[in-house]
């Protein structure tokens, strides 16, 4: 894509008539989406410290002032990097969880466990990423960003596995898994090949269940 000036993105990016405000929405993503792939390739190489813009530019073949457009900066990239793959694990999950509702699961355990395997999937399926995450660089805040993001999930866990014992024990036990879950994403992620990978979270399902029985 070559360069746009700020003003005809800006025009571009707030729609138009008939088909032209579709088109230039597609034109944004497909820019954004660039920036991202390019920022990923750059921060895996370098790790965060050490990417450069000027890099991420030349690797997507979008101007920078879009770049800065669109996220604002390093920082910008990296949150919207993790926020992509945050929402696609938790997507992923949450699919999975209603899979198994619709064909009759009632059990909370079964429940949890179709939704960490699906979550685990994506750990391998997107590992570029979830290494980056997993290695904990990041700009300024990212590591508050990922507690609260963990409270949430431990929170949305611990409603999935209501019934299963008391109050504090469920809230005990859904902190327990998810952590276990977040580990296992990490090796998952750093796995050799997709046996590997699948081998690890075949038996972090064998723990969870067994943990959770």
């Amino acid at each position: 894509m070559g360069m746009r000036t700020s003003r005809t993105r800006q025009d571009g990016e707030a729609g138009g008539e008939g088909g032209g405000g579709g088109r230039q929405w597609a034109r944004a993503d497909a820019t954004r989406q660039a920036l991202l792939s390019a920022a990923l390739e750059v921060f895996a190489d370098r790790g965060y410290a050490d990417a450069g813009i000027a890099e991420i530019v030349e690797r997507s073949g979008i101007s920078v002032g879009s770049l800065y457009h669109h996220y604002g900066g390093k920082a910008g990239l990296y949150l919207a990097l993790y926020e992509e793959l945050s929402g696609e694990q938790e997507g992923r999950a949450a699919q999975a969880v209603a899979a198994a509702r619709a064909a009759g699961e009632r059990d909370p355990i079964a429940l949890f466990v179709a939704g960490a395997r699906a979550y685990l999937e994506v750990c391998w399926e997107r590992r570029e990423a979830a290494r980056l995450f997993h290695g904990g660089e990041g700009p300024s805040g990212f590591s508050l960003m990922r507690r609260k993001r963990a409270q949430k999930w431990i929170g949305q866990n611990t409603k999935l596995l209501r019934g299963h014992g008391g109050d504090r024990a469920t809230q005990v036990l859904s902190l327990v898994l998810t952590t276990v879950i977040g580990e296992a994403g990490r090796e998952i992620a750093l796995a050799d090949d997709a046996a590997e990978a699948h081998e690890i979270l075949d038996e972090v399902v064998r723990i969870l269940i067994r943990l959770a029985r």
